[in-house]
C-alpha cells in the first residue's frame, strides 16, 4: 500500500496490483470486458483520488504542471496502441498519474509521475525528446558541457535516494544506459532521461 504524507490516506490498495498482475495472465479484450468493474474500483478510483491529492502539490512547485485530469494528460491509457508496438497484447499492465509541464521555447517541460506496476510503485521525473532533438545542450547552464558542474551537484545531492537512467537513440531503437549522465558525449546523445524513487 502507497501511502502519502499529505492527507496521511491510502490510495493503492493490494487489489491495485492483483488487478495488473491478472491483467497480464489474462491478456485479452474478453477478460477485460468481464473484469471492468474491479478495473474501475482497483485503478481507476485510486489513480482519480492520487490526482486530487497531488494537484495542489504540483502547482505548488510550478504553477504550470497540467493537473487537468485529462486521460493521456495526466493518466497513461490502458490500451496499447498495437499498431506501433511490438507488443501485441491490446492492455498495458501498468499505470502512470503525470503532470506534464508546458513546452517552452520549443522544448518539452518533462513531467513528475507516479507508476504502478505488478512489481513496483515509483515516483520521479522524467522527459523524453524526439528522434529530430539533435543536442540538449540548450537547456544546460552555460559551459556545463566543457566543465559539468550542474550535473554532478544533483547527482551528489539525489544519487544516494534517487535511481537516476537515460535513453540513447541507436538505430532508431531506444537504449537505455543506467547512472547520472555527465560527459558532454553523453548528454548529446541523450533522448530521455528519469530520475525516480521506487517505494
Amino acid at each position: 500500500m502507497a501511502k502519502l504524507g499529505v492527507k496521511s490516506s491510502v490510495v493503492f490498495t493490494p487489489d491495485t496490483v492483483r488487478f495488473f498482475k491478472l491483467l497480464g495472465d489474462n491478456n485479452r479484450k474478453e477478460w477485460m470486458d468481464a473484469h471492468r468493474d474491479l478495473y474501475r474500483s482497483a485503478v481507476v478510483e485510486p489513480f482519480r483520488a492520487l490526482l486530487n491529492v497531488l494537484a495542489p502539490v504540483a502547482l505548488g512547485l510550478h504553477p504550470d504542471f497540467d493537473v487537468s485530469g485529462r486521460t493521456g494528460a495526466n493518466f497513461s491509457r490502458i490500451n496499447r496502441d498495437i499498431r506501433f508496438s511490438k507488443d501485441k497484447t491490446p492492455y498495458r499492465t501498468h499505470m502512470y498519474l503525470k503532470f506534464p509541464g508546458r513546452p517552452h521555447d520549443g522544448w518539452d517541460a518533462g513531467e513528475l509521475y507516479v507508476g504502478v506496476t505488478p512489481e513496483v510503485v515509483t515516483a520521479g521525473f522524467r522527459v523524453y525528446f524526439d528522434f529530430e532533438t539533435k543536442s540538449l545542450a540548450p537547456l544546460l547552464p552555460p559551459g556545463e558541457l566543457a566543465k559539468p558542474k550542474w550535473i554532478l551537484q544533483q547527482k551528489r545531492r539525489l544519487g544516494s535516494r534517487y535511481e537516476s537512467y537515460w535513453y540513447s537513440m541507436e538505430k532508431r531503437e531506444w537504449t537505455k544506459h543506467s547512472g547520472w549522465p555527465v560527459a558532454a558525449d553523453e548528454w548529446i546523445r541523450l533522448k530521455a532521461w528519469v530520475v525516480r524513487r521506487k517505494m
